[in-house]
């Protein structure tokens, strides 16, 4: 078992055995494919993919970034990491984790995330420590639109309805959308109304991710203005993934997200995509049903005193200390502390 680290689009013999090893994963993504080397939001952040190879068959493939002293495979939210389940599990996972290694010889952290369903236990023996991290809801959508319709909690359904009863619109996004939904993309950015992770694209790159071959963009319209928009990226015949929503804030009341996101859901059934992930697993996501899929963290912290694993452990402790005060005195102090959530 062998390993290839590249840091462009692959030449053509790789990219076709890249390719096969896709067709033999059972919910491949996006980002585990040759065209995340085309996403233009990595420029400059040094992206890279490392492929377990044996006898030229790929049969394993992770991606990620390497910024400065800091090396990235996923988030907590979006694994970027698959294995041919045909193949050696063990020996695949020890050759991505040599691969992985030399791509971060002078990195400070390495950080690699997974479904829980495909623990790097390999990497545990090259130092890296593992963590269970909430993850992402994922929707089963074999199941088709009418029985994922059923399965939303009432409040989704209602909200849905309430959309259209309001004269909300949604449609698949046309180059003339552009400009106006980069103005809704860089409102929600700059609201007022909460904290948003993040820094709005520049407008060139907005355009230029929405026109990727493996990506949508979904628009809510209400009399002729665009309101909200839902970024979707997908692997044909594997993972539908919820990307980016943004929305204004004064149009909120109508529902537009709800009806965005189950459009979405509608489109990717009929393109026979077979799963969903959310994107995370917050209220407003939960209220769509599916199964809330953990996903493991590989962290290897190379800095003096490990400072990343030491300040981890510190913000366990504050957030336990936290959840055991008093309601009203808990509050109080998150707000002291300008921490205004759970």
């Amino acid at each position: 078992m062998d390993f290839l680290v590249l840091h462009e689009f692959p030449s053509l013999s790789v990219e076709k055995a890249w390719r096969e090893f896709l067709t033999r994963v059972p919910f491949p993504a996006h980002y585990d494919s040759p065209e995340y080397f085309l996403v233009p939001l990595w420029q400059g952040k040094g992206p890279f993919a490392v492929l377990a190879v044996e006898n030229e068959r790929v049969v394993g493939v992770v991606t990620g970034l390497h910024s400065g002293t800091t090396v990235a495979c996923g988030l907590a939210s979006r694994p970027q990491i698959g294995v041919d389940p045909a193949a050696d599990t063990s020996s695949v996972l020890n050759a991505m984790a040599q691969g992985l290694l030399k791509e971060a010889e002078s990195a400070e952290l390495v950080s690699v995330f997974t479904w829980k369903d495909l623990p790097l236990t390999k990497f545990e023996e090259y130092g890296f420590r593992k963590r269970e991290l909430q993850g992402s809801v994922v929707l089963d959508l074999t199941l088709g639109p009418d029985e994922l319709f059923k399965q939303f909690p009432k409040d989704r359904r209602r909200n849905i309805r309430f959309a259209e009863k309001n004269g909300v619109e949604v449609r698949l996004a046309t180059e003339e959308d552009l400009p106006e939904a980069f103005k809704v993309h860089n409102a929600w950015h700059h609201t007022d109304r909460k904290v948003v992770k993040g820094e709005a694209s520049s407008y060139e790159t907005f355009v230029r991710s929405s026109k990727l071959a493996n990506r949508r963009m979904f628009v809510a319209v209400v009399e002729g203005k665009i309101v909200a928009i839902n970024i979707f990226r997908f692997f044909q015949g594997g993972l539908f993934e919820s990307a980016a929503n943004n929305s204004l804030d004064e149009y909120l009341h109508l529902k537009p997200n709800d009806l965005l996101q189950w459009r979405g859901i509608e489109w990717a059934c009929s393109q026979g995509l077979r799963r969903h992930s959310l994107g995370g697993a917050h209220p407003f996501l939960r209220r769509f049903g599916g199964t809330v899929v953990p996903v493991l963290r590989y962290r290897l912290d190379r800095t003096s005193l490990h400072r990343h694993e030491l300040r981890e452990r510190v913000a366990d402790i504050s957030r336990d200390a936290l959840r055991r005060m008093p309601p009203a005195l808990g509050k109080r102090v998150r707000k002291i502390l300008g921490k205004d959530h759970h």
